[in-house]
């Protein structure tokens, strides 16, 4: 299939690693320019190298945090000045400290707003500009915006934000038509589940319907597709990416 990717414009926060870099390979495999960002030097020239090995679109790479508004329009900028617009915007964030809702009070749930959900607005707004007609817009959160998660509280508290945010979206950009689609990954064989010292993922897949966790580049490929033309009726969703994990209804 193809779908229709070839030359457009993506930009793919937090893509040194994990799920962000998943996704990059799978826009990049397509033919599009990918522009991706990391807060590691090393880890964001090591993602470029492999992106642009896939012999697929053109790679740019910036230093960017996007937990900082001047950062995520210095990357904004600097993807315009390289590729020339925007066809995609692929929002991503760090986590956030995990606990039970005991552990934490309103100083944490702040930080937890400005880490979790701000930087997707920030990036939106920022690219809004330069959006081109027919653009698209994803979202990457978690699911914890679909169940509560004791352990995980903050994250779902500061992500629930952001589906009210994309809703608002929806209706925004639907003129243009551009999409906006929110995904909620569950356990995925990334760093931010392994850990720094690699610990198996045996325990999570345990809890998981299918057994497994899932792999990013099974997720970079999902996100493909609602990137693509074949997707342009598709607005407004939220995708639940996590193996059947979820146990809140549909």
């Amino acid at each position: 299939m193809d779908l229709g990717l070839d030359g457009k414009v993506a930009m793919v926060a937090c893509a040194s690693s994990g799920l962000g870099l998943g996704v990059a390979r799978a826009l990049v495999s397509e033919g599009a320019d990918v522009s991706i960002c990391g807060r590691e030097r090393d880890r964001l020239a090591e993602a470029h190298g492999k992106l642009e090995a896939l012999g697929g679109g053109r790679v740019h790479s910036q230093i960017a945090d996007v937990s900082i508004d001047g950062a995520v329009q210095r990357w904004v900028d600097g993807t315009v000045a390289e590729f020339g617009g925007i066809d995609v915007v692929v929002s991503h964030t760090g986590g956030v400290v995990q606990g039970p809702v005991a552990d934490f009070g309103p100083e944490d749930y702040r930080r937890a707003v400005d880490t979790a959900l701000i930087p997707h607005v920030a990036l939106v707004k920022a690219a809004t500009p330069h959006l081109r007609p027919g653009g698209r817009v994803l979202m990457i959160t978690s699911e914890a915006v679909r169940q509560p998660m004791p352990h995980n509280v903050l994250s779902g508290v500061a992500r629930q934000g952001l589906l009210s945010y994309a809703r608002n979206l929806v209706h925004a950009f639907g003129d243009s038509g551009t999409t906006v689609n929110v995904l909620a990954p569950g356990y995925h064989d990334t760093t931010a589940l392994r850990g720094p010292s690699g610990e198996d993922t045996s325990a999570a897949a345990a809890e998981v319907p299918l057994g497994r966790v899932g792999d990013p580049d099974d997720f970079g490929a999902l996100a493909a597709f609602l990137a693509s033309r074949q997707a342009a009726f598709v607005t407004g969703a939220l995708l639940l990416v996590d193996g059947g994990n979820t146990r809140a209804p549909v």
